[in-house]
This record gives C-alpha cells, structure tokens and sequence, in this order.
C-alpha cells in the first residue's frame, strides 16, 4: 500500500477527489483558522509557512503558555482543537486534500494538511 500523501485540491472542471482521500481545506472541520492575509498584515517572512507552523503549534500545545485559543472563529466557522485531534484517526491512512499549492520536489511543505498528515500517520502520535 502507498503512502498517504498530500494532493493539490483543484476547483477546475472535471476535477475528481480520488477515492482514497479526505479534503481537509479550511472549510472543511480539519481546516486552519491562521490566514494567510493575516500572516502577511504582521510581515511574516514566508506567510504560508508561518500559518502552517501556527497550525501545528496550537494543535501541540493549544492554550498552554497562554499563545493559542481551544476554538477560533474566522467568519461563521468555528474551528476546534479538540475536534481536529480527537478525530485525527479518520484521517489515518488517507491522501489529504486542499487548495495549497504542492511544493517544488525536494522543497518543504507548508500547508496544513502536510501537519494533519504528519500527525494522523505517525505511531508516535497515536
């Protein structure tokens, strides 16, 4: 059996999710609450990268050192660590999806659904 691995969810026409995947984009209940437009506003460095570090960092510590919220409102969608972690086991084992572009090969990926992957596969987070 492959690995899980991240795709590139694309909004084109004829454009089919593969059997084997979860989309986990941010209006999806995986989604990440740190936008990029955010990132940008506080002059990140690299604004995709920064969000997706936010992303893994909240899920590892959530309110620990006072940083980070249990829940973030972005619009009308809640998102909730505690869902997100709770019910990473569906995740296990599948392709994930989102809109990011993929990296150049050899490059890092930073996305969310890279964390999420990461995080759902590993033996040690189980």
């Amino acid at each position: 059996m492959a690995q899980p691995a991240r795709i590139q969810r694309r909004r084109t026409k004829g454009w089919r999710k593969p059997d084997n995947a979860v989309i986990v984009s941010r209006p999806s209940r995986f989604g990440n609450p740190f936008l990029i437009k955010d990132a940008i506003e506080a002059e990140m460095g690299n604004p995709r990268s920064a969000c997706a570090s936010n992303y893994a960092e909240w899920l590892r510590v959530g309110t620990a050192g006072g940083w980070y919220e249990e829940t973030y409102r972005v619009g009308r969608q809640v998102f909730d660590r505690r869902r997100v972690l709770n019910e990473l086991h569906l995740l296990r084992g599948k392709d994930l999806a989102c809109t990011c572009p993929l990296p150049e090969p050899g490059q890092p990926d930073h996305c969310h659904a890279a964390v999420l992957l990461r995080l759902a596969n590993d033996p040690k987070e189980s």
